[in-house]
């Protein structure tokens, strides 16, 4: 069972997912389904489109940027057949350039509509991953769930032994729907025929934190750190070892996390958590 501590700690661990990871962890039903249901779940939500995104992230850039994409976009409106493809591609590029998913997904998506390859569904469904990672609104966050899951599905009907798409898929369903099984169903069918997968396994040993099995997550996260030194590895390695009374080993840990963020407003919190776990 866990306690009033773990739950405190589980509690903040969300809170960084957003900061460090953007994976907040959110369960089984048949593979022709899994499309089906993504779409009518996208296509119920009108109020989110590529207009309403471009608006909102032009923002935030600077007003000569801003009037080009305008530009293309009104080019696009008006744009027929064989017309359209290179304003999408270049719109999309325009968006990627300035860190923007969330417009370049909508016409990633379009693009992947017209080409139909599963490198360009993947892309599709990565930028609209990153898109509900990282966005503030959860009236929105539903949306870019539900065509990263679609967009991923399409993939997996172009090439079904797709680890990146299968990955994806996985991460979705876990991290945006109120069914996480079923991502982790998939996230498991992908560690095991790619053991080391970082992706994967990094979801896997968020998804131990929240249900409280601490040693399922400690190895998940020393099979990352094998391959890459990630702060939030570190850190949900550290959580993981303070919640079952490691405190020698969650400093160390909660330290190498630091050091690797180098970031003040992180580093303050994890100098607290250190300083508690000494004085216990």
């Amino acid at each position: 069972m866990i306690n009033g501590k773990q739950i405190a700690v589980i509690g903040l661990v969300v809170v960084l997912m957003g900061l460090l990871f953007s994976l907040d962890i959110k369960g089984l039903v048949k593979d022709g389904q899994h499309s089906g249901e993504a779409a009518e779940s996208a296509s119920q939500a009108t109020l989110v489109t590529v207009q309403t995104v471009s608006e909102s992230a032009k923002l935030m850039l600077n007003a000569n940027l801003s009037a080009q994409i305008s530009s293309l976009e009104t080019q696009l409106k008006s744009a027929e057949g064989s017309e359209r493809l290179p304003l999408l591609k270049e719109l999309a590029q325009k968006w990627d350039d300035v860190n923007q998913p969330a417009p370049s997904a909508f016409y990633n998506e379009e693009i992947a509509e017209k080409e139909n390859t599963v490198s360009r569904w993947l892309k599709t469904g990565d930028l609209f991953t990153s898109a509900y990672s990282t966005t503030k609104d959860s009236l929105i966050q539903p949306t870019f769930v539900a065509k990263s899951i679609v967009a991923y599905q399409k993939a997996l009907d172009l090439d079904a032994n797709n680890l990146g798409a299968k990955t994806g898929l996985g991460v979705a369903y876990v991290s945006g729907t109120p069914e996480p099984m079923k991502g982790i169903t998939l996230l498991l069918e992908v560690v095991k025929q790619d053991p080391k997968n970082i992706k994967a396994n990094m979801n896997l040993g968020l998804f131990s934190i929240k249900s409280g099995q601490f040693d399922k997550g400690i190895n998940r996260f020393k099979t990352i750190l094998e391959q890459e030194q990630m702060p939030e590895a570190w850190f949900y390695l550290a959580t993981c070892y303070e919640n079952i009374g490691q405190n020698a080993e969650a400093i160390h840990a909660y330290e190498q996390s630091k050091t690797l963020a180098a970031d003040p407003g992180f580093s303050s919190y994890i100098d607290q958590r250190i300083n508690t776990l000494k004085s216990n």
